[in-house]
């Protein structure tokens, strides 16, 4: 059972229109803590919660930090307050003995951490260094299963343990690997963003499926670009604002489908209240 604070805390922000933050469950975009912080950060930094390096642990911080506030003011006699947009100062009555103090230490390191993370842009530049990343390993791959042995040739192990079939193999499987990867790693959007979960879906079943048709490793290659391209033409044609917008994260579909594309966001800074 929650204590007593906690709980009558919890009330008041559901009073109020509010989904409670106090405990493990998901935050999603649409919650009105999580628009709070995204609003609070524009005003701050100029950038969205999305445009940050970690947005979940942003999340997750400012959710412990009003926990931790609530306590606190309920411990030093300030009652139990609504602290959704006071500083710690505002929420400390003083005294409350070593529980109180271990509180504010807590506090402490959170607001630390919790300003180092809001700071941290996901800038222009890093994306570009994604973009090449995917654009070298689309090059290296395709080396791989066409003639490894311009890579390999000159080391001994190479010859001596007769690797060339299993770095041609390695080579089409790069794509899911790395290439479609280094891709999402730029938080792509729209279009692109539902190109790429479909890709990053749809390669891995044609490198296990395509063996058992041909030997060819540069055609296996060549499938796992046809369903790429694919996928872009896919996820450009088909994408709509709304699925932006939905709810549950991923538009129309059944509740697999969505589930899945909703497992692919972890990570990626679109799953902005899950906890770690």
């Amino acid at each position: 059972r929650k204590p007593q604070f906690l709980e009558e805390a919890s009330d008041a922000l559901i009073a109020v229109g509010w989904s409670s933050p106090l405990d493990d469950e998901e935050l999603t975009s649409e919650d009105p803590f999580v628009r709070k912080i995204d609003e609070q950060i524009q005003a701050d930094f100029g950038v969205g919660l999305d445009e940050l390096l970690n947005p979940a642990k942003v999340v997750n911080l400012e959710r412990d930090l009003f926990n931790l506030r609530s306590e606190l003011a309920y411990l030093t006699g300030k009652g139990n307050m609504d602290v959704a947009d006071m500083t710690t100062e505002e929420c400390d009555g003083g005294g409350g003995g070593e529980e109180a103090d271990a509180i504010r230490k807590t506090i402490d390191k959170k607001e630390k951490s919790l300003l180092i993370e809001r700071r941290a842009v996901f800038r222009g530049w890093l994306k570009n260094v994604f973009l090449g990343q995917a654009v070298l390993s689309l090059a290296l791959s395709w080396v791989m299963v066409s003639n490894p042995a311009s890579l390999f040739g000159g080391f001994d192990w190479f010859q001596t343990n007769d690797l060339d079939i299993s770095i041609r193999v390695l080579g089409f499987w790069w794509w899911w690997l790395f290439i479609i990867p280094s891709l999402r790693s730029r938080r792509p959007k729209g279009g692109e963003k539902k190109a790429l979960d479909i890709a990053f879906l749809g390669t891995p079943l044609v490198s296990l499926v395509a063996p058992a048709l041909t030997k060819d490793t540069e055609a296996i290659w060549a499938a796992n670009l046809a369903i790429t391209v694919a996928a872009y033409a896919y996820g450009y044609l088909t994408y709509n604002e709304d699925e932006e917008d939905d709810a549950d994260g991923e538009g129309s579909g059944p509740a697999w489908l969505k589930f899945v594309f909703k497992s692919l966001d972890f990570g990626s800074g679109r799953e902005r209240g899950a906890r770690k």
